[in-house]
């Protein structure tokens, strides 16, 4: 339902995993409660939406889970949206401390290759 590949999952939930184990569990009636946590996690859905799966339901959990005005938890939390202009901005951030990154790198490799030459 969330288009999300066993390989993908497997990822996310860390190094002992892998597509056969996630394709394993897909086919067990009863997985243990930590698993199901971690899994709950990496999908970003409460353990609720899988332990009383209904296909109705889920669809409405999902949808208000990756809706724009998602909230899902404890309904005394705050949560805070962020707006597109502050993502973009997030990522333009992002792309600088990037550029600069590649630049210090740039930059050492001349004072290596300096060195090397000396």
């Amino acid at each position: 339902m969330l288009g999300i590949k066993q390989e993908a999952l497997a990822f996310d939930l860390g190094d002992d995993w892998n597509q056969k184990k996630i394709s394993m569990l897909e086919q067990k009636d009863v997985i243990e409660d930590s698993i199901l946590r971690q899994i709950s996690n990496a999908l970003k859905i409460p353990v609720e939406a899988i332990q009383n799966f209904d296909d109705e339901q889920a669809i409405n959990i999902i949808s208000n889970t990756f809706g724009d005005n998602a909230c899902v938890g404890n309904p005394n939390s705050t949560f805070n949206f962020n707006s597109i202009e502050e993502l973009k901005k997030l990522h333009e951030e992002k792309i600088v401390l990037f550029e600069r990154i590649l630049k210090e790198k740039d930059e050492m490799m001349a004072r290596l290759e300096k060195l090397i030459n000396k």
